[in-house]
């Protein structure tokens, strides 16, 4: 059983960007990551671009240097990896944390592959794992997707995208653009206000035009094998359909927070607690970094301002046992 100064559980961005403000510190620490190096970033749209301009996705002052201003996923992945390989993190890739417990002031990290014992643990595992699900018949069929990846799978096919974000909104042109007979389906009354500047009126003048039909104040009702069931002001709408992307958003894995002991608002946010100066939660040695510390407001946090996290915590890592030394 390995025992580190430092857990960190997640190898995206930040996960990443604490791991290497440890080892510049001095620190003992693993990595443990699900998936492959940045797994998120991996299982975003192959051609999805960045909001952020690169030197905004920069940790630890690395130069990020892009093709365009604003990167693309394959760019990112290129960044983070070779930060990773370069710099010979100690990331442990494939492996889920399945449980951590805390006793006589050492954690205890169980995964599928190993046991680890540590003085402090970080949490930096992001929110692209669980969507927001709809909750209504035929959701779990064959045909319905909560991800999107590539828009050439759904060329010549009747697509239904729900959502009015940046994922929905560019999945839907994507795919028109690969000719597919595109529908968006969209609970409010206009397409979301924090899509991409240049992307927002991009999908307005396509759908003003007629090339994508939208319904605006509706709700699916139902998914069936070759139909989609829409409520809308008008009335239901049937409409034939093959393939339904359902790009809703996503949630951190609370259930996994509270069973670490975190403590979440009651609200609807579900904000976890945590000291903004250090990190620290309500467990003492356990830190959230990156947008996990959003709850379920997933638009608050993004790589570019929550970078920080990784000093901050650090910083407070070696000053806790500076103090504990002195005493």
């Amino acid at each position: 059983m390995e025992h580190f100064r430092i857990v960190i559980i997640g190898g995206g961005p930040i996960g990443i960007a604490c791991g290497l403000e440890a080892k510049k510190k001095g620190l003992s620490y693993v990595i443990i990551e699900k998936g492959p190096i940045v797994n998120s970033l991996f299982n975003y749209p192959i051609n999805m671009q960045f909001f952020s301009s690169s030197e905004k996705l920069e940790i630890d002052n690395i130069p990020f240097i892009s093709k365009d201003a604003k990167p693309k996923r394959n760019e990112a992945l290129e960044y983070y990896r070779r930060i990773v390989t370069s710099n010979e993190l100690n990331i442990h890739l494939f492996e889920r944390v399945q449980s951590v417990e805390k006793s006589d002031e050492v954690f205890r990290v169980v995964s599928n592959k190993a046991t680890y014992t540590s003085d402090n643990v970080i949490v930096a595992t992001g929110f692209y794992d669980l969507p927001n699900l709809l909750n209504i018949p035929g959701e779990h069929l064959p045909k319905v997707s909560h991800y999107y990846n590539d828009p050439h799978f759904y060329a010549s096919q009747k697509l239904a995208v729900i959502g009015a974000s940046n994922s929905a909104i560019d999945a839907a042109l994507e795919c028109w653009r690969k000719g597919s007979e595109v529908t968006l389906i969209i609970r409010g009354y206009e397409v979301g206000q924090r899509v991409k500047y240049w992307v927002r009126p991009d999908i307005i003048n396509r759908i003003e035009e007629g090339s994508i039909k939208a319904y605006y104040n509706a709700t699916v009702k139902e998914i069936r094998k070759t139909e989609i069931v829409i409520d809308t002001p008008d009335g239901e709408v049937i409409l034939e359909n093959d393939f339904v992307l359902a790009l809703t958003g996503y949630m951190p894995n609370f259930e996994f927070l509270q069973n670490l002991g975190i403590a979440l608002s009651d609200d609807e946010k579900r904000l976890p607690q945590y000291n903004p100066e250090t990190m620290e939660t309500n467990i003492p040695g356990l830190y959230l970094a990156g947008v996990i510390c959003g709850g379920m407001e997933t638009h608050k946090w993004f790589i570019e301002n929550s970078r920080i996290h990784a000093p901050m915590i650090i910083d407070a890592i070696k000053n806790k046992a500076a103090i504990t030394a002195k005493s």
